[in-house]
């Protein structure tokens, strides 16, 4: 180690940030839009917590190594250079307290690997929204230490990208799971408006907001956390396309849609008034269910609905019992009708519907549904798909997709299932859309 000198730090909170250098929840979030100087205030949070307490360590997280290297290595190296040693093999600042600043990437889940086992007091995020949530929970298990240490967790965030859900649900929607505490969780929003240095240094970035596509700016200018770049359903409005909970129109045909894998069962439950307009009433939305399971919270569900409606990919045999996810269904009394499941064309079916005035409503009930479908994302390599990423938010949309198709698209013409031609039948005798 070598000798230090006094350390002199240039610059001064403003007021967003100073609230950040103060928060003490065990997890706190910064940021909220673009120009809220972010990264500057987790860079200096960490420093002058390094300071403050001798022999903690600490690590900080970007998605790519060209992003750390140019937003956070650079700099502290620069500040730090003459006070700390900074090995550029370990990227690793070490103070003469014998605090520790680690500096990791995260581009995939193999990244995850050499933080597993590790033991950090303090865990920084940066531009976390570029995250998965199974990234962030793994690195949550990595708080730990058997110390005096505050154990906590900084993060900044943007609206938008892989991560744009966790972070809403957590920070914004305040939305909390068995085994998480609200008082953990705390959100400290900051605009460029709040970013007074930046607006005397570079006073045309806020033109520039100003100046970008209504989504990008009302997320980015305005810190709006229900539009984001990326969205794969600009279409949808809450607004518009939600209703509150009530009665179902008398002689209305009822419906189920499902999307079933081991991992989640998103079963739908619409409406079709004699006009075509379609309401989603009800919902399951349930991990880690077996057939048998799965089938049995449908059934309770299924008074008055003439048909459930599945994927063609549940046709498919398994390789353990030789039978179809379908056929273990109508073992268990339930009966599915196959609709094809070409992915673009079912998304456009869907759009089609939250084009048309009134044709889709949702109850307010179907929290899942509402929520998931505008954290969709757009496939950044198939044009016109949505992504599978994060995963655990497509089952709901994707049922109602295939609800979609059923209504505007085709379905399967020469099977030899007797409920396919059925559905058409009902179709067409509703005057379909």
């Amino acid at each position: 180690m070598k000798k230090s000198k006094n350390l002199v730090l240039s610059g001064y909170p403003q007021k967003r940030q100073k609230e950040f250098f103060l928060a003490d929840a065990k997890y706190v979030a910064y940021g909220g839009a673009r120009g809220g100087g972010k990264s500057w205030a987790l860079r200096r949070k960490l420093v002058l917590l390094a300071l403050n307490y001798e022999g903690i360590s600490m690590l900080l997280i970007r998605r790519t190594l060209p992003e750390l290297r140019e937003n956070h290595i650079r700099p502290l190296v620069c500040e730090l250079s003459d006070f700390c040693n900074y090995s550029e093999t370990k990227k690793c600042f070490e103070f003469p307290s014998g605090s520790r600043l680690q500096l990791g990437y995260l581009d995939s889940d193999s990244d995850l690997l050499q933080y597993q086992g590790q033991e950090y007091d303090i865990i920084a995020l940066d531009e976390a929204t570029q995250l998965t949530e199974y990234q962030f929970q793994t690195l949550k298990a990595c708080l730990r230490g058997a110390n005096n240490f505050p154990k906590r967790m900084y993060i900044t965030c943007n609206p938008g990208g892989v991560g744009h859900g966790w972070v809403k649900r957590l920070f914004i929607d305040r939305d909390f799971r068995e085994g998480e505490n609200p008082d953990d969780y705390k959100f400290i929003q900051a605009l460029v408006y709040d970013n007074e240095i930046l607006l005397s240094q570079n006073p045309d970035y806020l033109d520039q907001l100003k100046s970008l596509p209504p989504s990008l700016k009302s997320a980015w200018l305005n810190g709006r956390w229900d539009e984001f770049e990326g969205q794969f359903f600009s279409e949808f409005d809450y607004h518009k396309h939600t209703i509150d909970v009530e009665q179902i129109a008398p002689g209305a045909k009822k419906y189920c849609a499902i999307d079933y894998g081991l991992d989640m069962l998103a079963a739908l439950f619409v409406a079709v008034d004699g006009k075509g307009d379609c309401v989603v009433y009800d919902e399951i939305h349930r991990e880690n269910l077996i057939v048998s399971h799965a089938a049995e919270l449908i059934k309770e569900k299924m008074d008055g609905v003439c048909m459930v409606i599945a994927p063609s990919d549940l046709w498919s045999r398994q390789k353990d019992s030789g039978k179809s996810i379908a056929e273990l269904f109508s073992e268990n009394g339930v009966y599915l009708t196959k609709l094809k499941s070409e992915r673009i064309g079912g998304w456009m079916c869907l759009r089609e519907f939250f084009k048309k005035e009134g044709k889709l409503k949702i109850m307010r009930n179907c929290q899942n549904l509402i929520r998931c479908i505008p954290l969709l994302l757009h496939d950044k390599h198939r044009i016109g798909d949505a992504s599978t990423v994060p995963h655990n938010i497509t089952h709901a949309p994707d049922a109602l997709r295939y609800f979609a198709v059923s209504r505007y698209g085709d379905i399967f013409p020469n099977q030899k299932i007797a409920s396919s031609k059925k559905l058409k039948d009902i179709i067409k005798k509703e005057k379909r859309i």
